[in-house]
């Protein structure tokens, strides 16, 4: 009954909105300046947009606000209809869209749930000056599974594990990072678990499974930036980083560190647009 009427209340209107990807992460993105969707509706038709093969299918969904402080906001939502702190790909996705819309310069300030950030756009290609990491621990307490070498955990926006591994490409990446999704060290909120291999001083492989997408997606940014960074206290690699994903694309994070310290994180990579069209009552 709840869900008839929240359908009927949002069917009659229509619903623009652009699909764009970041790296692998496919977005719903949503101006809503004008505020015509309503805070109780966002978590239902996050969840009922971002059915793949129901719907229009996405990893997340972003709704574009009005700032008092910045150029714009922005609310983020998980595929499950959850709204988190932060998405590096989904923060440069929705640069360059503000960009293309005109709503922000190429130069843009960013207010987010983990902060203000800023971005800078150049085509195709976007940088995002990430929320300060956070909360860095090295080697959780975690039981230790077969091809694992470490495993550390910090707050890049939103909280991850991060676990180097022997052999990246056969790692049981959706096995391994819903256990520690869902392990009781993080409940109630949960973290998402990322996997790593180092190739070279400047360059890693990055799986990720991803909270409230509850899967492994093609890519992560502040998943990427989570291992990088334990990858650099360890020693094993030093800024900037290329990062390259589960789906082939290449992202490049740039940093600064004082002792356990990181500052001044940028995420780059390529976002491309997908289409534009308008949203179906049908499609809820």
């Amino acid at each position: 009954m709840f869900m008839a009427k929240q359908n009927e209340s949002i069917g009659m209107q229509a619903i623009e909105f652009w699909k764009m990807n970041g790296s692998g992460n496919d977005f719903v993105l949503v101006d809503n300046r004008d505020e015509t969707i309503t805070d109780d509706q966002m978590g239902y038709l996050v969840e009922r947009i971002c059915r793949r093969r129901e719907s229009v299918g996405a990893d997340g969904l972003i709704f574009v606000a009005n700032s008092d402080t910045s150029d714009f906001a922005w609310r983020f939502f998980n595929a499950d209809g959850g709204e988190v702190e932060m998405c590096g790909n989904g923060s440069r996705c929705v640069a360059r869209f503000a960009c293309l819309m005109g709503i922000a310069g190429p130069s843009m300030t960013i207010d987010t749930m983990a902060g203000q950030i800023s971005a800078d756009v150049s085509g195709r290609m976007v940088k995002v000056l990430m929320p300060k990491p956070s909360n860095f621990k090295r080697d959780i307490n975690l039981p230790v599974k077969k091809g694992w070498i470490s495993s550390d955990f910090i707050n890049t926006g939103v909280p991850h594990v991060a676990v180097q591994v022997e052999d990246l490409r056969e790692h049981p990446v959706f096995e391994h990072g819903k256990e520690i999704r869902y392990h009781s060290m993080f409940v109630p909120e949960g973290t998402n678990g990322n996997f790593y291999k180092v190739l070279e001083p400047d360059l890693m492989e990055v799986r990720t499974y991803e909270r409230g997408v509850e899967d492994e997606t093609l890519a992560c940014g502040t998943g990427s930036i989570a291992c990088v960074l334990a990858a650099n206290i360890r020693g094993l690699v030093s800024s900037p980083v290329r990062v390259v994903t589960w789906g082939g694309e290449e992202l490049k994070i740039h940093f600064k560190r004082q002792g356990d310290v990181f500052e001044k994180v940028w995420l780059e990579g390529g976002t491309s647009i997908v289409y534009q069209a308008r949203l179906h009552k049908e499609a809820f």
